[in-house]
C-alpha cells in the first residue's frame, strides 16, 4: 500500500471524481449530487487521498468569505481508517488554508461523527454553538482561529 496525496481547485468528469463520489455514497449513504455541489462553491479546495488511483480519503472545503474557510466535506474508507489519513487530510487543508490567509476555519459536525468531533477538539477547534439542521438532528458548530 502507497498512499500519496493530492490537491485540486476543480476535479473534472472522470476517474478521480467519480472515485470521490463512490465514497463520500459509502461515507454518509448517498451522494447528495456532490460534484454539483462542489461546482457551486467558491474557492474550493479538495485534498484527495489516494492508495494507486483510487480515493480512500478526502477534505473538501471553500471560502465562506476573504478571512473565513469553511471545512466542508470529508472522510475516510473504512478500511483504511485509524492509519492517520483523517488527520493528514486536515494538516494539508489547514496548511493551504493558512497560505491563502485566512484567518480562521469553520466546521459543522453531528455528535455521531465522534472521530471528526474529537479530531476537530484536538487540532484546536473551540465548539461555538449549534443549531438543529432540516432533518431534525443536532450539528455543532466549530471553529479555529488561525
Amino acid at each position: 500500500m502507497s498512499i500519496r496525496y493530492r490537491s485540486f481547485t476543480k476535479l473534472e468528469p472522470g476517474e478521480l471524481m467519480d472515485g470521490l463520489v463512490l465514497l463520500h455514497t459509502k461515507v454518509f449513504g448517498s451522494s447528495d449530487d456532490l460534484a454539483g455541489r462542489m461546482a457551486e462553491k467558491p474557492k474550493l479546495h479538495i485534498d484527495l487521498a489516494l492508495d494507486d488511483e483510487r480515493v480512500i480519503g478526502y477534505k473538501i472545503g471553500y471560502a465562506l468569505n476573504r478571512e473565513q474557510f469553511y471545512s466542508w466535506l470529508g472522510g475516510v474508507d473504512e478500511r483504511y481508517r485509524h492509519q492517520g489519513i483523517a488527520r493528514e487530510l486536515m494538516e494539508r487543508q489547514h496548511e493551504y488554508i493558512s497560505q491563502e490567509s485566512y484567518n480562521a476555519v469553520r466546521t459543522h459536525t453531528k455528535n455521531k461523527w465522534r472521530s471528526m468531533l474529537l479530531l476537530n477538539i484536538q487540532y484546536g477547534f473551540d465548539i461555538i454553538g449549534t443549531y438543529t439542521d432540516d432533518t431534525g438532528e443536532a450539528k455543532i458548530i466549530l471553529e479555529k482561529k488561525l
